[in-house]
């Protein structure tokens, strides 16, 4: 084990509540597209912006259209040895909770309990109405999509959505709040595959700082804090996280 990884597995050791902060790097290696690097998918397509979604019928059906056809990706994906890793230090009891940017629910696949699992922008894997939250599941809304071009929509009248947060969409309230708990109690905060762009979720590490928790950052590329942060691995995720929990 080389120098960083010794460092690292050292600070995991000392550490008494970790949480850990995932990006969509994490999420790359099981073969999910990223969203904002060089020939990401918003380098390709324009996102649609919430209140566009609400007050427009083609762009409903256009982000529809983006949703099942990014099913087939999605359908294979299965986690990783970072995933796997994570969910190692949640069962083993070291990491409290995982905060995640990420919609693909490959953190619950692994093994990782719901009530563990913190998404700041919700959800890709099933839909829900935008009026009285009934859910609805990808399969049954794509047949009717595909056969007749329906735009989902409720029996209440309201418009389903995928449980996602959206550009100009409010955060949601609840996991907010649970993040910013979980950070305030944690004395290691692990960002692992984040650019740290995205505000107000890359707060989170920040606030983690001042207040006096140690700070990793594990990304392939460099982020804004990386000259704040105690260690910074600048490699591949799954090898890394791997390597330090003993996972394969």
């Amino acid at each position: 084990m080389d120098q960083d990884l010794e460092d690292f597995a050292r600070l995991i050791d000392a550490a008494d509540r970790i949480v850990l902060f995932t990006g969509a790097g994490i999420s790359t290696e099981s073969g999910i597209p990223d969203f904002r690097s060089p020939g990401g998918i918003w380098t390709k397509q324009t996102p649609i912006d919430f209140s566009d979604f609400m007050r427009s019928g083609e762009a409903r059906r256009e982000s529809w259209r983006r949703r099942f056809a990014m099913e087939p990706i999605l359908r294979q994906a299965t986690p990783n040895r970072g995933h796997r890793a994570v969910a190692e230090l949640i069962r083993i009891g070291k990491a409290a909770a995982v905060i995640t940017q990420n919609i693909d629910g490959l953190h619950q696949d692994s093994g990782i309990p719901d009530d563990k699992v913190i998404e700041l922008h919700g959800n890709t894997t099933y839909a829900h109405c935008l009026e009285c939250a009934t859910r609805y599941e990808i399969e049954a809304l794509r047949v009717d999509f595909e056969s007749d071009r329906i735009v989902p929509h409720c029996a209440c009248g309201g418009w389903v959505k995928t449980a996602t947060i959206s550009f100009g969409q409010s955060m949601p309230i609840n996991e907010m709040r649970r993040a910013e708990k979980e950070t305030l109690l944690a004395d290691l905060f692990i960002v692992i595959g984040s650019s740290l762009v995205v505000y107000p979720a890359a707060a989170f590490p920040e606030l983690a700082k001042r207040n006096r928790a140690g700070l990793v950052i594990l990304n392939l590329q460099q982020t804004a804090l990386d000259d704040v942060a105690d260690l910074v691995l600048n490699r591949s995720i799954g090898d890394t996280l791997g390597a330090v929990t003993g996972v394969d």
